[in-house]
């Protein structure tokens, strides 16, 4: 899966914007918990990018480089600032939760309803 493209997709703004915490409420139960859904997200998501870019430049990777080969690598220099053009992994998982496209779930209240049920 080619993260990049699927990340260029998003119309995810690329500086600071003020959001409405009851939009946020409006996906769970609690703000605060709605701000540790998206921050494990932009972990996930920040993560995500960084492999897939190391794994793109370890083509370029070579034991003896000298410096002017990697000053003159314009490939690898083009595709390292394609990834910084994305929007930064806060933003797109905030917009990911904002659509409602992340999954979470919380395991303390799954096992009380279990508990519930059984008795």
């Amino acid at each position: 899966m080619d993260l990049l493209k699927e990340y260029q997709k998003f119309e995810a703004p690329s500086s600071a914007v003020t959001r409405d915490v009851q939009t946020l409420e409006a996906q769970c139960d609690n703000l605060y918990e709605a701000i540790t859904i998206v921050s494990k997200r932009a972990n996930q998501v920040g993560t995500q990018i960084k492999q897939e870019l190391d794994s793109k430049l370890q083509e370029f990777a070579s034991v003896t480089d000298s410096l002017e080969e990697i000053f003159e690598n314009r490939e690898q220099i083009e595709i390292s600032k394609m990834y910084e053009r994305l929007p930064k992994p806060s933003t797109l998982a905030m917009e990911e939760f904002i659509d409602g496209r992340v999954y979470y779930r919380r395991p303390e209240i799954e096992a009380s309803a279990e508990d519930s049920t059984q008795a």
